[in-house]
């Protein structure tokens, strides 16, 4: 139940993220109304932090954690699935390292980590000048250390918002299952 709990917490927490942040960028702003007013990149590079809060959904251990990651993000549709609004749909895909410790006896002395390399599809929606919104829905591939069949697949659905600084560079904050990442996206 506690995880249950958890799961449910953190998508309420992201559907009010993205909600209130829809609000507040679209206010005197129609961006989202206006299809192909966002950034052309061919590339998009993010450096992360992670911080993972719940362990137990993969190892059993009730512990967060913490570490680094990376994603590149490639457009693959310039004008998104919804041709009246601003939106652009690209292919995902990155490396995440996260230290979860050693939070159970059943650990035996070696840590959690977890090395995952999610592909992810991400569909972003501009809803204002510097505003962006994202959902992911992918799989990742894991390597757990402390675990004796250590690769295994695990099903993502992240959600991100991003506040363009300028054309080339935004602040982005991704939450899923099972962490939260901030990062500075390069287009």
């Amino acid at each position: 139940m506690r995880k249950f709990g958890r799961a449910v917490l953190a998508f309420l927490f992201a559907f009010v993220l993205v909600s209130l942040t829809a609000r507040v960028a679209s206010a005197g702003d129609n961006t989202i109304r206006q299809p192909g007013d966002h950034p052309n990149y061919v590339i998009e590079m993010e450096p992360h932090v992670i911080f993972g809060w719940d362990g137990a959904a993969w190892n059993g251990y009730d512990t967060g954690g913490y570490g680094v990651g990376g994603r590149f993000t490639i457009p693959i549709v310039k004008n998104g699935f919804v041709t009246t609004i601003n939106n652009t749909v690209g292919i995902g895909f990155g490396v995440d390292f996260t230290y979860y410790g050693c939070g159970a006896l059943s650990c035996k002395g070696n840590a959690a980590d977890l090395l995952s390399f999610p592909v992810v599809m991400q569909w972003n929606f501009y809803v204002a000048q510097r505003w962006s919104v994202f959902g992911e829905p992918g799989l990742s591939f894991n390597y757990a250390s402390a675990l004796p069949n250590s690769f295994f697949p695990y099903p993502v659905f992240e959600v991100g918002g991003r506040y363009h600084l300028n054309e080339h560079v935004a602040l982005t904050a991704r939450i899923g299952f099972p962490y939260f990442s901030f990062g500075v996206s390069f287009m």
